[in-house]
C-alpha cells in the first residue's frame, strides 16, 4: 500500500510520500536508544511540563488538524475536532496523574518481615523504545493514548502509522518536538507494513503496541513472542448492544444510532450487534431504523454531515460483501444496503434483521455503518447471542433492573460493560478486550504500567 493521502470523499490522491530507507530507519533507532538513556532519568515534573505544552499546542491546532484527519480518512469534521480535544484532555490527565500512578508501592510490613527483609518496595521503571503500530480510524486518539502514558513513564516512542494517514503521523512527531521533547522521544517512521518485522526484531526496540486488524495483531504478536518482547494488542470488535424490557426504549434507540455510526461506523468499539428482548423488539427496531434513515450522509468537511465516506475503496467493498452475503442467506434489509451513485467511498446507514449463525456478518466485524438486529426471548438468550462471537472488546446493556445488570456484568465476555449508555474511552478507565479482540490494557494506571519494568527492591535485615 502506498504511503499517501487519498481523499475518500472523491478518491483524489493529494500527496504521496517515499518510504524511509534502511539508513534513515537505522538513524532513528540509534536516536531512540540514545535519547532513552537520558530521558528515562528526567523528573516527572519535567515530563509533565512538556506534555502539558503538547496538549496546549494541540488545542490551538484543533481546527487545522481536524481538517487534515477528515481529508485523509473521511470522518465528519465535527467528530475530528472532538477527537483532537479528547487527545488534549488525555495528555493533561496523564501529565497530572502519572507520578501518582507510578509511585513506589510498599508491601505490608508483616510480609516484608516474613521475607526476612528490613524493607521493600515495588518500583515502576521505563523499558525503553516502544514501537506503536497504529490504525487510521482514530488517527490522533489511537496514538495519543499510547504516547501520553509511554512518555510520562519515561519511555520513548516509535510510530508506524497507517499508510493512508501520513500527514497526521508527521503532525504528531512535529507536535511533540514543538512542545520541547527532544527529537528522539517520539519519532514517526514512514514505512510500509513489510518493514515492521525487522524493526520489532531489533534489540533496541523493547516492546510493541498495536491497534488494528486481527491478522496484523497475529503478525506482531508472533514476532514479539519469538523475540520475547512485551506486546499490547487492541484488535477488532463486534460489540453487542442489549436492550431489555425495562429500558428507556426511545433513548436506547437514539443512542444506538450514534453508537453504530460514530466515525462512519469504523470503530472497533462501535455497537454492531443489537440484541433486543422480544417484548420491545418491534418498538426498538422501528425507532432505530427511523434514526438510521434520518442521518445526513455527505461531504465530511460540511458541518451538518453526520456520516461521511468509508476510508478506502477496499473497505467499502468488504462491507458490501458482508451485506450481500447476509441478503443471499435470508437476512432482511430494513434500510440502506445499496451503494450510492457518485464519487467517493460512501455507503448508506444500513440495518439488517433475521441474522443467522451461518452468515458471515454474524462472525465477522462489519467496519462501516451497518447494524444487525437480533431478537432474544429472555436474558439467557441475550447473553448467549452476545457471547456468540470471536470478539470481546466491549458491550452495552440497557436495563433498569439491577439483578439483570449483575448478570450481564458477570456473564458477558468483554473488556467492558457499559450500562444505559454507549461505550466510550476515557483516560481514567482501562480499555481493552478478551478473546480475539486482543490482550493487555490501554489508558488508566493499568495502561501506563503495561510498558514498565515492575521492579522488586528488597533490603536485608
Amino acid at each position: 500500500m502506498p504511503i499517501a493521502t487519498v481523499n475518500p470523499a472523491n478518491g483524489e490522491t493529494i500527496k504521496t510520500y517515499q518510504a524511509m530507507g534502511e539508513e534513515e530507519i537505522e538513524r532513528r533507532l540509534q536516536l531512540a536508544e540514545a535519547t532513552f538513556r537520558t530521558y528515562r532519568t528526567t523528573a516527572f515534573a519535567e515530563r509533565a511540563r512538556l506534555l502539558h505544552r503538547a496538549a496546549d499546542l494541540l488545542a490551538e491546532d484543533q481546527d487545522d488538524i481536524a481538517r487534515v484527519m477528515t481529508t485523509e480518512m473521511g470522518k465528519p469534521v465535527k467528530q475530528a475536532r472532538a477527537e483532537a480535544a479528547k487527545c488534549a484532555k488525555a495528555m493533561h490527565w496523564y501529565a497530572d496523574h502519572a507520578e501518582e500512578l507510578l509511585a513506589d508501592e510498599e508491601p505490608a510490613a508483616a510480609d516484608v518481615k516474613d521475607s526476612g527483609g528490613s524493607r521493600a518496595l515495588v518500583r515502576y521503571r521505563p523499558m525503553g523504545p516502544v514501537l506503536a503500530v497504529m490504525p487510521w480510524n482514530f488517527p490522533l486518539w489511537q496514538v495519543v493514548r499510547f504516547a501520553a502514558p509511554a512518555l510520562m513513564a519515561g519511555n520513548v516512542g516509535l510510530l508506524k502509522h497507517a499508510s493512508n494517514v501520513p500527514q497526521t503521523a508527521l503532525y504528531l512527531e512535529d507536535l511533540f518536538h514543538r512542545a520541547g521533547f527532544t527529537e528522539g522521544c517520539f519519532q514517526t517512521l514512514l514505512i510500509g507494513s513489510g518493514a515492521i518485522d525487522e524493526i520489532l526484531r531489533d534489540d533496541r526496540v523493547k516492546a510493541a503496541t498495536l491497534t488494528g486488524s486481527e491478522p496484523a495483531g497475529r503478525a506482531v504478536a508472533s514476532t514479539a513472542g519469538e523475540m520475547i518482547k512485551k506486546t499490547v494488542l487492541e484488535l477488532g470488535g463486534s460489540d453487542p448492544y442489549v436492550v431489555m424490557p425495562s429500558a428507556d426504549i426511545d433513548r436506547a434507540a437514539r443512542v444506538a444510532v450514534t453508537a453504530r455510526v460514530q466515525n462512519n461506523g469504523q470503530s472497533c468499539i462501535a455497537a454492531k450487534r443489537f440484541i433486543v428482548h422480544t417484548d420491545v423488539y418491534d418498538a426498538f427496531a422501528e425507532r432505530f431504523v427511523e434514526g438510521m434513515k434520518a442521518l445526513k450522509v455527505g461531504d465530511p468537511l460540511e458541518e451538518e454531515t453526520e456520516v461521511g465516506p468509508l476510508a478506502s475503496e477496499q473497505g467499502r467493498t468488504d462491507l458490501e460483501e458482508l451485506v450481500d452475503d447476509a441478503g443471499r442467506s435470508g437476512a432482511s434489509v430494513l434500510c440502506g444496503g445499496e451503494r450510492p451513485d457518485g464519487d467517493g467511498w460512501y455507503y448508506p446507514p444500513t440495518v439488517l434483521a433475521g441474522i443467522t449463525r451461518e452468515m458471515r456478518i454474524h462472525r465477522e466485524e462489519a467496519f462501516g455503518p451497518v447494524a444487525t438486529l437480533y431478537r432474544a426471548a429472555d436474558l439467557d438468550e441475550a447473553v448467549l447471542i452476545a457471547n456468540d462471537s470471536p470478539f470481546g472488546l466491549s458491550s452495552n446493556v440497557w436495563t433498569r433492573d439491577e439483578a439483570e445488570v449483575d448478570r450481564f456484568v458477570r456473564d458477558l465476555e468483554a473488556g467492558g460493560v457499559f450500562v444505559n449508555g454507549m461505550t466510550a474511552s476515557h483516560p481514567a478507565f482501562p480499555f481493552g478486550g478478551v478473546k480475539r479482540s486482543g490482550y493487555g490494557r490501554e489508558l488508566s494506571g493499568h495502561g501506563i504500567r503495561e510498558f514498565c519494568n515492575i521492579t522488586t527492591v528488597w533490603h536485608g535485615a
